[in-house]
């Protein structure tokens, strides 16, 4: 899958993915590598950034496989911000398969 579409949906999935329930970031990239490939590396900055801008808040919880594990949390800003981000979304890929059946049926 092309990097730059990805990288414009992977933020949606996030979001949507921790309005579910609270996740890890490893646990993120394993849910979202389900569907297409995600790199840790890219995950991590992503995160950081959402948290930063009052979308995640973020607690630890021992692991029985390890260290601590650093679990984020959608805060209602977050909620509101998934909620904006998943009527662009509805809207635009609307747009684009609409786009895709009227060239394809020509």
């Amino acid at each position: 899958m092309n990097v730059q579409f990805k990288k414009g949906v992977l933020e949606l999935c996030v979001l949507v993915l921790t309005y579910e329930q609270d996740r890890y970031g490893y646990e993120l990239v394993h849910r979202i590598s389900e569907k297409f490939q995600v790199a840790e590396g890219t995950m991590y900055p992503l995160l950081r950034r959402l948290t930063q801008e009052g979308y995640f808040e973020t607690y630890l919880k021992e692991s029985p496989e390890g260290p601590p594990r650093k679990y984020y949390t959608l805060t209602e800003t977050g909620k509101t911000y998934m909620q904006e981000m998943l009527k662009e979304w509805s809207l635009f890929s609307q747009g684009v398969n609409e786009m895709i059946k009227e060239v394809m049926s020509q």
